[in-house]
């Protein structure tokens, strides 16, 4: 049985900064790509970073380039998402995501994945 659970979540201030974790068990996590998802109130689940099962490949939406790093730990069997600069529209509900196969890169397609954590909130406030 495949667990994912996020952490991390919380209040902040725009300007300032969280990282996410995300536990994954039931699979040999470092044999498959993850990714980081959010939903706001009212909009689709959305993109936001991925990372290929070795780490040696990640991609960004265009909204968090520049100030969100995906990673993992694989001896951790960890995914984490560093957030700086945070801003009000970064508020949602964070996902992490594991691929369906192994041995696959990045993937920015909600279809890609098969297992998901219950979420996380993040609310940046103005």
């Amino acid at each position: 049985q495949v667990q994912l659970v996020e952490s991390g979540g919380g209040l902040v201030q725009a300007g300032g900064s969280l990282r996410l974790s995300c536990a994954a068990s039931g699979r040999t996590f470092n044999m498959y790509g993850m990714g980081w998802f959010r939903q706001a109130p009212g909009k689709e689940r959305e993109f936001v970073a991925t990372i290929s099962y070795s780490g040696g490949s990640t991609a960004y939406a265009d909204s968090v380039k520049g100030r969100f790093t995906i990673s993992r730990d694989n001896a951790k069997n960890t995914l984490y998402l560093q957030m700086n600069s945070l801003k009000p529209e970064d508020t949602a509900v964070y996902y992490c995501a594991q691929r369906a196969l192994p041995w696959r890169g990045t993937a920015t397609s909600r279809e890609n994945y098969t297992y998901w954590g219950q979420g996380t909130q993040v609310t940046v406030s103005s």
